[in-house]
């Protein structure tokens, strides 16, 4: 009778308590299986297209471009982008610098009309975009620091691209398709600040609790299956008798 008392209480008022939660782990998992990832990451509104090959004969030594930058590089990489080969340089610390594999000079600074161009020729879609805009802060919802252009297109997830300001190359998608996925995943894992920690006290503690009211559920179960198996045998031998 104690079990089946504490095991009741338990259920009860924990289950009041992280009901709600439970709620939200449910719903935001009905979201996340039934909108397609690539849907989220905004797949099918970016082109696939070929890199076109490094001119060779045109790029500069990396040691050329690290005495032109004055960057003495820990990694470097030679990429292909949309306004020329690039290098980017990996120092001991701070960010990464982005110059021109022919001069080994930061990029020429883009225009809005340049922006929305390469932006409209990465785009899968027949949507018109809005005019570009430079950010000098990127957005919370991008991940990433410094500036970005910001291209938003009329379609029906809302897309939105954000371009590198040097490279011109699309760097982050977003849409409104992502940010509802990603409204039920920040509640899913309840880090509303950065939407990445799922190890923090307050999960861990829900999600303890709500073990505890599986287990007295399960019990409570149990009890109750083992009851109505009695009363059932019970029954079933006053009619023998009867009969």
């Amino acid at each position: 009778m104690k079990v089946l008392r504490y095991s009741t209480q338990i259920h009860k008022w924990v289950g009041l308590v992280v009901g709600v939660q439970v709620l939200f782990w449910v719903g935001g998992g009905l979201v996340m299986t039934a909108i397609p990832i690539e849907t989220v990451r905004s797949e099918h509104r970016l082109k696939t297209s070929t890199p076109a090959p490094l001119p060779l004969d045109q790029i500069l030594s990396l040691s050329e471009i690290a005495q032109l930058s004055g960057v003495p590089p820990t990694r470097a990489e030679l990429k292909t982008t949309q306004r020329g080969p690039a290098w980017v340089l990996f120092p001991l610390e701070g960010k990464p610098v982005v110059v021109s594999a022919a001069t080994g000079r930061p990029f020429s600074a883009m225009t809005a009309h340049e922006a929305t161009r390469l932006a409209v020729a990465a785009y899968q879609g027949e949507a018109a975009p809005s005019p570009a805009v430079l950010l000098e802060q990127a957005p919370k919802e991008t991940g990433r620091d410094g500036p970005l252009w910001r291209i938003d297109f009329h379609d029906a997830e809302r897309t939105t691209f954000y371009l590198s300001p040097e490279t011109g190359e699309v760097v982050t998608r977003r849409s409104g398709v992502w940010r509802f996925y990603y409204f039920f995943w920040r509640l899913h894992i309840l880090d509303f600040k950065t939407g990445e920690n799922f190890n923090h006290p307050t999960l861990i503690a829900i999600t303890a609790l709500t073990l505890g009211v599986a287990i007295t559920g399960i019990i409570l179960l149990w009890i109750k299956l083992s009851r109505d198996w009695k009363v059932h045998r019970a029954t079933r031998r006053r009619l023998a008798q009867k009969a």
